[in-house]
């Protein structure tokens, strides 16, 4: 764990969880360092932190959205497993492990499932600060969005281009349908309009 960002992460988790959850903390960060990830990285668990950190007033329990980012892409497979299921259990067997409350962990494992398709209700403060913050990549600057699209497609090598291009463009297109892509205040000021600038170039170019 010689790497600064894997040492900041592990000191944000013992912060968040305790010194005798290291262990745990460890395990996490070399999920993200799978070498089958190319954009569901630790470069991409910091970047929702910070996320969490500028959106933290509109949270209701700052905590869980913290555990639940995470969890939340703790399992990435590309077998067909629904990572998202996979890393909410992940969460509600170990979470209890360190003395973790039970309402917390039943929170902390909805928003981990809540990121499988980024649909929190209204109401729904946490949800919406995690979703926000596992979305705000969608409004990166050109350059940058361009490389996220390249790590994306780079994951899902072994799926051949006549299938990964409308599967991709059928998730876009369902983030642009939606009202609002973003749900906290100062996300939708900072985010909406770049983000939907890109979502259409990226979505023109799959379907081109």
């Amino acid at each position: 764990m010689g790497n600064s960002l894997h040492a900041d992460l592990l000191d944000r988790w013992t912060k968040l969880a305790g010194p005798q959850a290291r262990p745990v903390g460890e395990d996490l960060i070399r999920r993200y360092s799978e070498p089958h990830r190319r954009y569901h990285t630790v470069e991409h668990l910091a970047a929702m932190l910070a996320v969490i950190d500028d959106l933290a007033a509109d949270a209701d329990d700052l905590d869980a959205v913290r555990y639940a980012a995470f969890f939340h892409d703790a399992v990435y497979a590309m077998d067909g497993t629904d990572n998202e299921e996979a890393s909410a259990r992940l969460a509600e067997t170990t979470l209890p492990t360190l003395g973790v409350d039970a309402e917390t962990v039943a929170e902390v494992a909805r928003l981990v499932r809540l990121t499988g398709g980024h649909h929190p209700d209204p109401a729904d403060r946490n949800g919406a600060v995690l979703c926000d913050a596992d979305l705000a990549i969608l409004a990166a600057a050109p350059a940058v969005y361009a490389a996220y699209a390249v790590n994306v497609r780079a994951e899902y090598a072994h799926v051949p281009d006549n299938l990964f291009r409308p599967g991709r463009a059928a998730v876009l297109k369902a983030l642009a349908e939606q009202p609002d892509l973003f749900r906290t205040p100062i996300a939708r000021a900072r985010y909406e309009t770049a983000a939907r600038v890109n979502l259409s170039a990226e979505i023109a170019a799959l379907t081109d």
